[in-house]
């Protein structure tokens, strides 16, 4: 998988051009605020998730445009293809190979790509939200109706969490709960099963590639701590054990005013040698194993589409030491991979390739 070509409009603070980036290493260096990372973000909006630092769509239109636009080849399933994002009334539309897409979501599985930025180093030391995104977005890249599963779990518990704050006042509610409390176990289980399940293939790949890094002297491991399993099973017995959970959380949950239980609630336990990573881990020992995550879940994504995604490492090289970064370079070759920096010589031993220069939202070829 490569991208051929992006035509770029009104899109952050990035000038209309077109970009033509090579097969191989891409680099694109310039000072802080000039624009490197809005065109990642360009690139990485076609795989149909959401914007990787967060922002609204509304946020991503240049100023004092209406629409910003998106229009991109790329290479895929051994043939050219293209597909258009077109930002505009606070939402993202979008269309591939001519055909108009009910939302951007629906090009999610057509354009794979792996981000690594400085954010994702705090994967181990942040909070469990942060690692149940990593899980979650590396899913909906392999497994699109994910996405949908998600969006369909995360919108019952807002509903269900807005009745929560209304039964103090209306105690006739109370018994509504029963309907919410089944979707949500429904949706919640199939949540479970998947995460269980990509994380028991993600963790021997990530074994290998940290021990790898640290010469076999540290040795790495993934748990996923969720908090209504008992024991193992499949969709439906995680939705028995959720929906049980619910109700033995309720009178606590109306307390509170939101759900305590469920799978928003889990987290993924990183241990090396044993020892939780995010307590007793060095800066050194966190970073080696983000770096171990990032790749296995570039690795994993290839076995399972059989191809390779396209990498974008968003100013991580400076933070890396020399030894990591060749790690993180051999483990990526052949693969399109685009690398921003705020200057060349942090990649200088790199041969080959693109180099590009993004000075005020203008791009150029050096």
């Amino acid at each position: 998988m490569r991208i051929e070509r992006l035509a770029v409009r009104q899109f952050r603070n990035l000038k209309d051009f077109v970009f033509e980036p090579r097969d191989g290493i891409n680099v694109i260096y310039g000072k802080n605020a000039q624009g490197k990372t809005n065109l990642l973000e360009a690139m990485w909006l076609f795989t149909g998730g959401k914007s990787f630092r967060g922002a609204r769509d509304s946020e991503m239109i240049g100023f004092g445009a209406e629409t910003a636009r998106l229009d991109m080849n790329f290479f895929c399933e051994e043939r050219s293809q293209n597909a258009v994002i077109l930002i505009q009334n606070k939402k993202r539309n979008a269309s591939l190979n001519g055909v108009e897409k009910n939302s951007a979501l629906d090009l999610m599985g057509k354009f794979r790509a792996v981000i690594f930025s400085p954010e994702h180093l705090s994967l181990v030391k942040a909070g469990p939200a942060m690692r149940r995104n990593f899980v979650d977005g590396a899913l909906c890249q392999i497994k699109p109706v994910y996405a949908r599963l998600l969006y369909q779990y995360n919108r019952t518990l807002a509903q269900r969490n807005a009745l929560l704050k209304d039964i103090p006042r209306h105690s006739e509610l109370l018994d509504t709960l029963e309907i919410w409390d089944e979707k949500l176990s429904r949706y919640g289980g199939e949540i479970i099963r998947e995460r269980f399940s990509y994380l028991k293939r993600l963790d021997p790949s990530a074994k290998e590639i940290y021990e790898g890094i640290s010469r076999n002297s540290e040795e790495f491991s993934l748990h996923y701590r969720c908090g209504v399993i008992q024991k193992k099973g499949g969709a439906e017995h995680y939705s028995k054990e959720m929906r049980e959970a619910l109700s033995a959380a309720r009178s606590d949950d109306v307390a509170a005013g939101f759900t305590t239980v469920g799978p928003h609630r889990d987290d993924v336990e990183i241990s090396v040698d044993g020892f939780s990573a995010r307590s007793y881990a060095s800066q050194g020992q966190q970073r080696s194993a983000v770096l171990a995550l990032k790749l296995a879940e570039a690795a994993l994504l290839e076995q399972k589409t059989q191809e390779e995604p396209v990498v974008f490492l968003d100013d991580v090289m400076s933070e890396l030491d020399a030894g990591r970064q060749d790690y993180l370079l051999n483990h990526l070759e052949k693969r399109q991979i685009f690398i921003t920096c705020c200057e060349p010589e942090t990649v200088g031993r790199l041969s080959g390739g693109g180099r590009f220069e993004m000075e005020n939202g203008r791009l150029f070829v050096r």
